[in-house]
Parts: structure tokens; C-alpha cells; sequence
């Protein structure tokens, strides 16, 4: 006797009437969409709408890393303004706000969500909250990275793809890299923006966690 095995619900790429059916609804709530597809389509789709010398903050993401956006724009070319490394470049234990500063405010924010919603809601978790004022309100433009498989149905299954399949993974980031464990600190969820200002990029192609 033969097995299937079944594909994680949370890891399983949409069709293409899912997809589109979400750029939709997302294009409805403000946000600009466009589909790459793959990793070097969505690095080369990111770095065009970046003019060069802007002030650019790429926030901790398996998805940057993955696609090589963190390192185009940290790599020290001198195209961008790497607002990660100006503000790493200070001591948190006595210069903490002017981090903050540097990292909630820059022109362009790069990173990724957890969960897209079919009716067009961006579903982000942090354990500090660190990225979330710049994707909430702080940056002047924000560029989101994301894996087509991070496309769920309800609000509800967001969140339990954060808790159930992202956390763990990244609980043994975490520990690999810092030495401690992640936590889901705080949620981000973005329902509306005004047009202009949120730009998501779609991978069809299974990226980041």
C-alpha cells in the first residue's frame, strides 16, 4: 500500500485564479501589486522602484536575504542610503532613540508579511515590533516582498499561520542566530492605505517563511 503525502496548507503555492482573485483585492485596498516570477524577477522589480540615494531600511527577512534585496542595498555601493547600517553603526545602550529614528523613518522600508488575506488585509508579526512603525506610518514608502504561498483565506488563518508554521521556523532562526527564542510580540494588520504608499511584490514561487 502506497501514501501521499499531503502539502502543509501553509507552504502550498495558490492557483493562478487565487492569485489573481488576491492582487485584486489588494489593488482595492490601496496597495500597488505587481507578480514576479521568481527570486531574481522580485529583486530586480524591488531595486528599479528605489531611486538612487534614498535612505533605505531592509528589516530583518528570510524573504530579503533569500532574494538578495538585503545585500544589493546594504553591500556599501553607495547606490542607496543603507539606513541598517547607519543605524547599527550606533551603541543601543545610549543612543537607542536616535536607532529608532533612523530605522522608523527612512524613505523606503523593505521587508515581508506572514499572511496576505484573499480579501486584501497584510498580516505582519514581530517579537520587538521594531519594523512595524515604519510599515504602520513612519517610512514614506514601503516595499513588501512575499511568497505566493503566504496567500490565505481568512483573517483567522493568518493568524494561525503565524503562530503554528512561522513561529516555529522562526524560533529556530532565532536561536541559531541570536542565541534566544522568538515570540509573536506583536501583530501588524493592514487593512487600508492610502494609493501610492504600499507596494507589494508577489513571488510565485515558495520564499521566506
Amino acid at each position: 500500500m502506497s501514501t501521499t503525502a499531503i502539502p502543509d496548507r501553509f507552504t502550498t503555492l495558490p492557483d493562478a485564479a487565487a492569485l489573481n482573485a488576491t492582487v485584486v483585492a489588494l489593488e482595492e485596498h490601496g496597495f500597488s501589486v505587481e507578480v514576479a516570477g521568481d527570486l531574481d524577477a522580485a529583486r530586480q522589480a524591488v531595486l528599479a522602484r528605489i531611486p538612487a540615494g534614498s535612505s533605505v531600511m531592509t528589516n530583518t527577512s528570510v524573504t530579503l536575504d533569500q532574494t538578495g534585496i538585503a545585500d544589493a542595498i546594504n553591500d556599501g555601493a553607495g547606490r542607496w542610503e543603507s539606513a541598517r547600517t547607519k543605524m547599527f553603526a550606533l551603541d543601543f545602550a545610549t543612543q537607542a532613540q536616535q536607532m529608532k529614528a533612523i530605522g522608523g523613518q527612512p524613505d523606503y522600508a523593505l521587508g515581508s508579511v506572514h499572511a496576505i488575506t484573499a480579501d486584501g488585509t497584510l498580516v505582519i508579526a514581530s517579537a520587538s515590533g521594531s519594523q512595524l512603525a515604519s510599515y504602520a506610518w513612519g517610512a514614506a514608502n514601503v516595499i513588501f516582498v512575499a511568497g505566493a504561498q503566504k496567500l490565505v483565506p481568512t483573517l483567522a488563518a493568518a493568524h494561525e499561520r503565524i503562530y503554528t508554521h512561522s513561529l516555529p521556523l522562526e524560533d529556530a532562526r532565532a536561536q541559531a542566530a541570536y542565541g534566544q527564542h522568538s515570540q509573536v510580540g506583536k501583530i501588524l494588520e493592514i487593512h487600508q492605505e492610502l494609493p501610492g504608499r504600499i507596494h507589494v511584490v508577489l513571488i510565485r514561487q515558495q520564499v521566506g517563511y
